[in-house]
């Protein structure tokens, strides 16, 4: 634990202020304006690393700096709220745009389904969006038209939207973004009941 929210000091949005003897350092992310990516070190956070090309062997962080992965901004009276993780980020053509809020836009205009953004390399504009749905009817061409409805950015549109019955999980119940990416990058399939690979594409 690195923050909390207490009765006398609460913010709601946020995860509350950090604790006493945790120090907060942010890296500025290109694209994303405000905030940073949160490193943080303390008496409480992890020595360092046990890893599996040094068995045994404790791996120390550079100067007890903790690299959480979280994007984060913190006000001035300390409260830290969580924009994302900086791996749920994509670049598109020197803009940072957050793959949470895009599954938040197709669950908008499709709220019955699930849905799962993934990036895949592009080579102009550096990444592409790619929508997996199992909204039977989703298109590429509604995303946009609902998008321009309600003032959403056109690089936060994918261009790539594909149809499943399920989407693929991790043996936690966790989705299984790694797959998709996978999926996505080599320009496979996955098919209806959520598997990865090339028999049906839609």
């Amino acid at each position: 634990m690195i923050a909390v929210n207490t009765p006398m000091h609460f913010r709601a949005g946020s995860v509350g202020r950090l604790l006493p003897g945790v120090e907060a350092r942010l890296e500025p992310v290109p694209g994303i304006e405000g905030g940073g990516r949160l490193s943080i070190r303390g008496p409480n956070i992890m020595a360092g690393y046990l890893k599996a090309d040094a068995p045994g062997v404790l791996q120390p962080t550079e100067g007890g700096w903790h690299d959480s992965g979280d994007i984060v901004t913190i006000d001035d009276t300390g409260f830290v709220t969580i924009k994302g993780r900086a791996k749920r980020f994509a670049k598109i053509g020197g803009e940072m745009v957050s793959l949470p809020a895009v599954e938040g836009y197709a669950a908008r205009l499709w709220p019955n389904a699930e849905h799962a953004v993934v990036t895949r390399p592009d080579a102009r504009k550096g990444e592409q969006l790619v929508l997996f749905t199992t909204q039977a009817s989703a298109t590429v061409g509604a995303l946009q038209q609902w998008a321009r409805g309600n003032g959403i950015a056109e690089l936060s549109v994918p261009k790539d939207v594909r149809v499943v019955e399920t989407l693929p999980v991790l043996a936690t119940g966790k989705l299984d973004y790694v797959a998709m990416a996978e999926c996505a990058a080599a320009d496979g399939r996955v098919d209806r009941t959520g598997n990865v690979g090339e028999e049906e594409s839609v």
